[in-house]
């Protein structure tokens, strides 16, 4: 069956959104499902629960979810003016739009107008759809899960192991244990839980299911579902610091993993303290969920144990220089990486690694012209063989969510990022260059939030540079100079040697009437980056919205009149 409105196609058979220029828009899987759903219901109010029960069946999800599915949609659909997907209030959404549709060479009667009777509901994920008296609502559904089910089978060997799993990994959530003392550590307990679930079931290759806190752990492996993991743990408090200890075990008792995370609470609201307790477990365990899936699907990197761990060892030496952010670093990394990779030639992970590393090299600006070209051809190479070889794995995930910013490909970004993100909803990282893109397209509003959203979950920690300076310089594009120097200034004291962040400081310094500390910015910028000037700081204009550039030459300009040279 192919769907067909406003230009665009949706192909069950082939599970792909074509667009008006025939090429396809690539949708995570859930978002894909909401569309389809949008599409059969065209011209009807659909109800947020409908959705929610439709594709998360079984599933505990808050509306973040939902909401995410519905953005990229409208971003899919360039529906920004939210004139398709419309918010009909207290009821839903309406697909506004005619819907026509053919299967097998016979065309089929358009989606109903608004004013006709309400259409079938959508079918109630628990019921089964294969019992007899099937409407023609559940029939579509069928034939629509069929052809997705075929169109990845057939794409499989395409993209690679992993795509197809045989069975989602049941994760069995248990509500944590309240051993706090504290009058509010019951409350807390119950909602950093209700949270973890709500993160854990967005993993698309997962599925989650909660269990009373009365059950006893003999009673995992029992279910009829079965479980292939239980997560588990207590929330305690010392001092002025809520402290999370949680287990990934598995149902024999193994602990596959143990995580500890501290949150202090001065100076956090009770939501900011919730929000960074679940995701400095839930980050850990994504990660470590993906990994055991991803080892799962593939065989050792050369058959030995050994090659892992060197490989490991390589990577984790490399990035810990990569997070310093000083060239002369990044050069020590680049070799290091280099010569792990010549004597592991078919190693992925060192791969992607020396991939990552050469896309900072290009956003630092660290090499010419020349070599910017050459690594951004050897980065792109290396990450398209690893998405074919492992097409769910997070770190080639972030790595072309990375690529795609750094070469300007902004609106592609957008839609690569969201996917690490289906694999890791706190990665911090991939709603860094979520961020980045919409400043890029001019959409700075949405930007901001997006860092903000970052610094709330706060995860990974190594990384919290990059989305305070990303919140300050969203500010700095809405012309908001005082808001925008607290952010930087927390940036700059986590990692002062990028140079670029003092530029940006010394502009909002200047918004903000501060013309001393301005100068004095963009003197330390001129210190660490000898020769910057108003020629060479602007960034390539590739693919960036008018809106973007005008407000970025602005900056520059002010920049200008605190003192950087013209060339």
């Amino acid at each position: 069956m192919v769907f067909r409105f406003a230009g665009f196609e949706l192909d069950l058979r082939r599970a792909e959104l074509r667009g008006p220029d025939g090429g396809v828009v690539k949708l995570r899987p859930k978002t894909f499902e909401m569309l389809r759903l949008f599409a059969a219901n065209a011209g009807r109010v659909v109800s947020k629960q409908e959705l929610l029960e439709a594709i998360w069946p079984n599933v505990h999800v808050g509306e973040d979810s939902l909401f995410q599915c519905i953005r990229e949609i409208r971003t899919a659909l360039g529906d920004d003016k939210r004139q398709l997907l419309k918010v009909i209030s207290g009821r839903g959404y309406l697909f506004d739009t005619e819907v026509t549709g053919e299967r097998d060479g016979v065309t089929l009667p358009a989606g109903p107008p608004a004013a006709d009777p309400p259409a079938p509901a959508i079918p109630a994920p628990e019921k089964h759809w294969l019992l007899h008296g099937l409407r023609a609502p559940a029939a579509l559904a069928i034939v629509a899960v069929l052809g997705t089910i075929v169109g990845l089978a057939v794409a499989a060997p395409i993209f690679g192991p992993g795509l197809i799993a045989k069975r989602a990994p049941t994760v069995i959530v248990r509500p944590f244990t309240d051993a706090s003392g504290d009058q509010h550590g019951a409350g807390m307990a119950a909602a950093v839980t209700d949270g973890l679930i709500e993160g854990l079931a967005k993993i698309e290759n997962i599925r989650v299911v909660t269990q009373p806190k009365s059950a006893a752990p003999a009673q995992v492996a029992a279910r009829p579902e079965g479980a292939d993991f239980v997560v588990q743990g207590e929330l305690g408090k010392a001092g002025t610091s809520w402290t999370l200890q949680t287990r990934l075990i598995r149902p024999d008792g193994e602990v596959v993993q143990a995580i500890s995370h501290t949150v202090p609470t001065p100076d956090l609201d009770v939501s900011f303290q919730r929000s960074r307790l679940v995701a400095g477990v839930g980050h850990p365990l994504a990660v470590r969920l993906n990994a055991l899936l991803e080892a799962g699907a593939r065989p050792p990197a050369n058959g030995t144990n050994g090659s892992l761990s060197g490989a490991k060892a390589a990577i984790e030496q490399a990035t810990a220089s990569i997070n310093q952010t000083t060239r002369e670093r990044f050069a020590a990394s680049q070799t290091m990486l280099e010569q792990a990779l010549a004597a592991e030639p078919d190693s992925i992970d060192i791969a992607v690694a020396l991939a990552a590393l050469k896309l900072r090299g290009i956003q630092m600006v660290w090499y010419s012209p020349a070599e910017s070209a050459a690594a951004e051809s050897t980065a792109k190479a290396a990450l398209e063989r690893a998405l074919k070889a492992r097409p769910n794995h997070i770190p080639v995930l972030e790595a072309y969510c990375r690529f795609l910013n750094a070469t300007n490909h902004f609106v592609e970004s957008l839609v690569a990022c969201a996917r690490a993100l289906s694999f890791d909803p706190w990665n911090g990282l991939a709603l860094y260059h979520i961020g980045l893109a919409k400043i890029q397209l001019g959409r700075f509003e949405e930007a901001l939030e997006t860092f903000k959203e970052a610094d709330r979950h706060d995860t990974p920690q190594v990384s919290r540079w990059t989305w305070l300076l990303g919140a300050g310089w969203a500010n700095l594009m809405l012309n908001r100079g005082a808001d925008a120097v607290p952010w930087i200034e927390r940036s700059i004291a986590i990692t002062p040697a990028t140079g670029r962040s003092h530029y940006l400081l010394a502009a909002a310094y200047q918004l903000s009437g501060r013309p001393d500390e301005a100068k004095a910015a963009l003197a330390k910028g001129n210190a660490l980056r000898p020769g910057t000037n108003a020629v060479n700081i602007r960034t390539p204009t590739k693919n960036v919205s008018p809106v973007a550039l005008a407000v970025g030459e602005e900056i520059v300009r002010t920049l200008v009149a605190i003192g950087l040279p013209e060339r």
